[in-house]
């Protein structure tokens, strides 16, 4: 059986928001709230909660998350998903290491890895980890304020990606929300209780080995 991430997951790795670095990112010559965001921006960790609803606008899901961010290329992005009772189930973890791009399901005991370039370029991913390249890859514009936010709206460029829209929601320049549509009608809601720039993040949060006894589907790129 093949592993297929959850769509919160989508965000990072699929995307992401989810990475390589290139000093400030060119959205153009006004910028955006975007451009504000990632100006500087070495690291970056997030507590968030997500909910995802179906095309009817039923939620289907609900869970609590981590995110550490390294540039260039690296991030870890924790799920934590909840039942119908709101009981916490067994956490799903995705990590880049600038090489490859690992999920591992903890419940099935089942990792799996692809190359991190081919994985993560047309991504949200690649929009919170910056590669100084957005434009060759997404159009990228300013939206109307609304809910006390400055909103970004951001369309893949390419056919292949994993979703039509991400909106981005800043307050005060700090991250508050993601929304992203995805292409089967669903919509993934992401919304940050705590994110800070610039922490130190030691080199085995970005970093993963496969569990002894996993069952690993794909081949890391040395």
């Amino acid at each position: 059986m093949r592993l297929q991430p959850p769509p919160a997951l989508v965000l990072l790795a699929l995307g992401a928001l989810l990475p390589v670095l290139a000093p400030t990112p060119t959205l153009g010559a006004a910028g955006t709230a975007l451009d504000t965001y990632l100006a500087g921006v070495k690291t970056l960790r997030a507590d968030f909660t997500q909910t995802v609803t179906d095309g009817h606008g039923i939620q289907v899901q609900r869970a609590s998350g981590h995110l550490v961010i390294q540039r260039p290329g690296k991030f870890r992005w924790e799920l934590t998903p909840m039942n119908a009772t709101g009981a916490s189930q067994s956490p799903q973890l995705m990590i880049a290491d600038g090489k490859n791009l690992w999920f591992y399901d903890r419940d099935l005991d089942q990792v799996s890895v692809k190359p991190a370039a081919a994985s993560l370029t047309a991504t949200p991913a690649s929009l919170l980890s910056g590669d100084g390249k957005l434009t060759e890859f997404f159009d990228v514009s300013a939206d109307k304020d609304h809910d006390g936010l400055a909103w970004v709206r951001v369309r893949p460029r390419r056919g292949d990606a994993d979703f039509r829209e991400v909106q981005i929601g800043f307050q005060g320049g700090d991250l508050r929300r993601m929304v992203l549509m995805d292409k089967l009608g669903q919509t993934v809601h992401l919304d940050f209780q705590s994110s800070v720039r610039n922490a130190p993040v030691a080199a085995t949060e970005v970093a993963f080995t496969p569990p002894p006894g996993a069952d690993v589907i794909g081949t890391p790129v040395p």
